[in-house]
């Protein structure tokens, strides 16, 4: 589904990323770990179109991207859940799920149901504001936004940040179901190495904007794997 080749990304003159390649395919969960700056936030900016790459090629299902704006790659397929959730605190929990309507067709604009299966939450409060959620709650709603596009890539940074333990185990089950029952391609970088090691079924550790390793979720306990993850 996905595929990164070679990729370079700039920030004015700093380089962030160093010849990157990876793939991430359908009916499977591609983590991406590493330590704090180095690279794993700008790899996803590139994939969704927030940044441009200097060199190297992103495809989606065979087809180049290009230089595509993020709002075309989301009407391609590609739904990104950010890092800090960034949902809209003023709007109820139900205007920020329809501002995933933005890439759909008329027709195709209501929120599937699979959404409030997943988090059933989110249905009960479908008329408080997002600000008035907890931290584990608006994640589940970052989710829920980007399911609604309706999305064949489904891009997570970092979705276990600063929640509560029960919330990351219900964040893995859904994940788990969108790759088994949806056949999702699921792309998500993680800090968190048993969340990755329960949920992965491909894995890529990044160092200094490149990829030095590449491999299944149980390397992640081999000492020479795991010395690229201790600071």
């Amino acid at each position: 589904m996905l595929s990164v080749s070679n990729v370079d990304l700039y920030y004015g003159a700093a380089q962030a990323l160093r010849g990157v390649s990876l793939t991430a395919a359908k009916g499977e969960i591609t983590c991406v770990l590493g330590r704090n700056g180095v690279g794993k936030t700008s790899l996803l900016r590139a994939v969704v179109g927030h940044q441009p790459i200097r060199r190297g090629e992103i495809a989606l299902d065979g087809e180049t991207l290009g230089r595509e704006a993020p709002y075309a790659r989301a009407r391609r397929g590609i739904g990104f859940v950010p890092q800090g959730r960034e949902i809209f605190p003023l709007l109820t929990v139900k205007e920020n799920l329809q501002t995933g309507f933005a890439p759909l067709k008329g027709s195709e604009r209501s929120i599937p149901d699979h959404v409030f299966e997943l988090f059933p939450v989110l249905k009960d409060m479908l008329g408080r504001r997002g600000g008035d959620l907890s931290g584990g709650q608006q994640q589940q709603l970052a989710i829920g936004r980007a399911l609604v596009t309706r999305p064949q890539l489904l891009v997570l940074d970092e979705p276990t940040e600063g929640i509560q333990p029960s919330i990351i185990k219900d964040i893995g089950r859904a994940i788990r179901f969108l790759k088994e029952q949806s056949g999702l391609a699921i792309l998500l970088v993680e800090q968190y190495l048993d969340f990755c090691r329960e949920l992965a079924d491909k894995v890529y550790i990044m160092d200094r904007g490149e990829v030095v390793f590449e491999g299944v979720a149980a390397d992640l306990d081999r000492p020479e794997v795991r010395r690229h993850l201790t600071v």
